[in-house]
């Protein structure tokens, strides 16, 4: 009886060495699993760390000179509607200052202009975009991860403009600074998107701390350009003094294409097109180069 349970195929005995083979099986396929999902956790610190890494400012001169040519083109939509500024706050300061001063000029007038309306909407929404962009400093202000979400972001408040506007169905062209042609609330909604967008730029090119600076005021560039001791050695390149002529070329690039592209196309769609390059702008920095000589801690 032992002797044929011992050869019985379908005996007890015999059925060990299967099981044993699936439980090699399932251990060979666990190392493997583990092996992949070590692979994938060093793949993912890979990416975290090169996120995290803090781009040469010496070498974005790319992207910041991008930075400047949108400060123009959206600065030349924004104007060609209103006549105020998304980018330079002081012009709308001095413009609600006036506005405060007709208080005093003998006849009173107690009206809030929509002019002054409209550059206390920009004023306030590009603090308010200016105080997004200190989430660099959690995330490293100069970082490609920052860089590009920060930019990203700015692309998002381009868009929402764009369908404010769209949707305002108001011109894109006025003909006077009496008769501004952005009136509604939908209009209002579009300048405060676009104030913020450029807030949000204004901080993230401060802080990189180059020669194109804010990247949305030229009236320090222009002066530190004229200053420069080096200004006319032209024999060789001065990043000083070549860095502040390309931020001033772009701006002024910026705002002839923005207003060719008003007149030709309209607001929304020009804004529309802003958005897309800011979309572009902001893969840009994952491609710039670490800075180096910098200690990790």
């Amino acid at each position: 009886m032992n002797a044929t349970q011992e050869s019985d195929p379908t005996s007890g005995t015999l059925s060990l060495p299967p099981l044993q083979n699936w439980f090699m099986q399932y251990s060979m396929g666990r190392n493997r699993h583990n092996g992949e999902d070590v692979d994938n956790a060093s793949t993912m610190v890979m990416l975290k760390n090169y996120l995290f890494e803090e781009v040469d400012g010496e070498q974005s001169t790319a992207p910041l000179s991008a930075y400047c040519f949108m400060t123009g083109f959206i600065d030349s939509v924004v104007f060609s509607a209103i006549f105020i500024w998304c980018a330079f706050q002081t012009g709308n300061s001095l413009k609600l200052a006036l506005a405060l001063a007709r208080l005093c000029n003998g006849q009173h007038d107690y009206s809030f202009h929509i002019a002054d309306r409209q550059a206390l909407c920009s004023m306030l929404t590009f603090i308010f975009g200016a105080f997004i962009g200190r989430l660099g400093d959690k995330l490293g202000c100069k970082t490609r991860l920052w860089l590009a979400l920060g930019t990203f972001i700015q692309a998002l408040f381009t868009m929402a403009a764009a369908v404010a506007i769209w949707q305002s169905h108001e011109a894109s062209v006025a003909n006077t600074p009496a008769h501004p042609v952005w009136t509604n609330v939908l209009s209002f909604a579009c300048v405060g998107f676009m104030s913020a967008s450029m807030g949000l730029q204004a901080i993230m090119g401060k802080r990189i701390n180059t020669q194109f600076t804010t990247t949305v005021v030229l009236t320090s560039t222009w002066c530190e350009l004229i200053a420069d001791p080096k200004l006319f050695d032209i024999q060789r390149i001065i990043t000083s003094r070549d860095h502040k002529i390309m931020a001033i070329a772009s701006l002024f690039l910026g705002g002839c294409i923005g207003r060719v592209l008003v007149n030709n196309f309209g607001s929304a769609a020009t804004l529309g097109i802003g958005t897309g390059i800011r979309l572009v702008i902001s893969v840009w920095w994952l491609f710039i180069p670490e800075e180096q000589g910098r200690i990790r801690l």
